[in-house]
């Protein structure tokens, strides 16, 4: 939702092709909200297409001055009329309605090329992180819109990214890239999108990364749940993808109630730790006081890179907060930089999971984060990036984002030893995060992604 998006253009309806599971069925295409997207908007040089930025600004009546951003605010005060009072009194929606595609044209506009460049040539994932965050809030708002009203009543938020699962594609800078996204699931006041990814090669989008997201709806003032529109699966493949959502919905409580902040590890646990901590002993001095590094480890302590951030107007999101992929790129960037240290090659990332949005971070924070390497195995670096703000009255810390990312290294990598006992249910948390992965991935040079 912030300048990244700026980049993002939304398909004209001859590229429009129905998701995968989506029934297309008899309809008008003048109906279809990718359409309407269209016509409600001035075109721009590709595709006659809009800015996502600038859609999202449309729905909800942001300003785009700082200085005016109060008083945008407070005319979203006079939208609660249009709030439900209850999700029965919604009209239920499909899948396709709220279908939508969007293509970044890094082939056909070169000038984009630069912001999304790595040194290697590749395409930075940080700032496709903060693509698939803007298009999120925008399938949301076309599943929720209200046609009578000029502007959305809602607030859309991000609440959890649950899953980032990327393919054995290379991220070219030259060539266009594809995204698409529609809601999949739909709860009281939440909503579960779907969004993949392609990349044109010759004549053909491939596929690149699938993503799930979990957004929140809340009212005008964003200070309050707001009821969202029920959904109605059209086919088996929709039923499937809804019943899907209800499953992830009941792994997210389950993995919460199981957190090593709540329960004692498991029996099977416990004994990795202790053999680990047994590992680390000097047989020479026979004294659990006495530590020393197995072969070919590292201390976890050691694996640490730190990093702040002062958070400008300039990284706002439509709701005069910081933007959530900006925290994602920035989280990201910083733990690839700390599996690039602790691996000593440059490595790419396998997967992104279990993002909590805990509280939003206000416009002139001081960002904190730190990340360090909580699990490995073979290639594989698990990598845990916590984020904090300071209050600038009182000096305390208020934890808003941890964030889980598995890279994969281009030669086997260090063991990663805990000292503490914190350190251990870090490794621990870190191995849950990396057998949660859906498929590993074998090492391809062609499948690499860097910040």
């Amino acid at each position: 939702m912030r300048r990244a998006a700026l980049r993002l253009c939304t398909l004209n309806k001859g590229l429009l092709t129905p998701a995968r599971g989506l029934t297309q069925g008899s309809q008008n295409p003048e109906k279809q909200n990718v359409f309407h997207i269209l016509e409600a908007c001035s075109p721009i040089h590709v595709n006659h297409g809009v800015c996502v930025r600038d859609k999202l600004r449309e729905i909800v009546g942001a300003s785009t001055n700082w200085r005016d951003h109060v008083k945008a605010m407070e005319e979203r005060k006079l939208l609660q009329s249009f709030l439900a009072k209850s999700q029965e009194g919604l009209p239920p929606r499909r899948m396709k309605d709220s279908y939508i595609e969007v293509l970044l044209p890094l082939g056909s506009q070169p000038e984009l090329r630069e912001k999304y460049l790595t040194v290697q040539n590749t395409v930075r994932f940080g700032r496709i992180l903060e693509d698939l965050d803007s298009l999120g809030v925008l399938v949301c708002y076309m599943h929720t819109r209200i046609h009578s009203a000029k502007m959305s009543p809602l607030s859309i938020v991000t609440a959890l990214v649950d899953k980032i699962d990327l393919c054995k594609k290379n991220l070219s800078p030259e060539q266009d890239i594809k995204f698409s996204g529609h809601v999949s699931w739909v709860g009281k006041t939440s909503m579960e999108v779907k969004m993949r990814m392609f990349q044109l090669h010759g004549n053909e989008f491939c596929p690149v990364l699938d993503a799930t997201f979990v957004m929140v709806a809340r009212d005008s003032e964003n200070k309050g749940p707001a009821f969202v529109n029920p959904l109605i699966p059209e086919s088996p493949e929709e039923e499937e993808l809804f019943r899907q959502g209800e499953l992830n919905k009941g792994r997210r409580v389950a993995f919460s109630s199981t957190s090593l902040l709540k329960m004692a590890p498991s029996a099977e646990e416990r004994t990795t730790i202790h053999e680990m901590f047994l590992s680390t002993l000097d047989p020479k001095t026979i004294s659990f006081r006495s530590r020393i590094l197995p072969p070919n480890a590292m201390w976890m302590e050691n694996s640490k890179l730190k990093s702040l951030e002062i958070c400008h107007p300039q990284e706002r999101n439509i709701f005069n907060r910081i933007f959530g992929g900006f925290l994602m790129r920035k989280a990201y960037e910083l733990g690839w930089a700390t599996a690039c240290n602790f691996g000593g090659s440059r490595p790419f990332v396998v997967a992104v999971d279990d993002i909590m949005f805990q509280k939003p971070v206000e416009v002139g924070s001081l960002l904190f984060l730190s990340s360090q390497v909580c699990f490995t195995q073979g290639n594989y670096i698990q990598v845990r990036v916590h984020s904090e703000v300071a209050s600038l009255q009182n000096k305390e810390h208020t934890t808003t984002n941890v964030f889980h990312f598995t890279f994969m290294s281009e030669k086997e990598v260090p063991l990663v030893c805990p000292r503490t006992y914190g350190e251990s249910m870090l490794y621990l948390d870190g191995q849950r995060h990396f057998n949660s992965m859906s498929v590993p991935v074998n090492l391809r040079k062609d499948f690499l992604v860097e910040p």
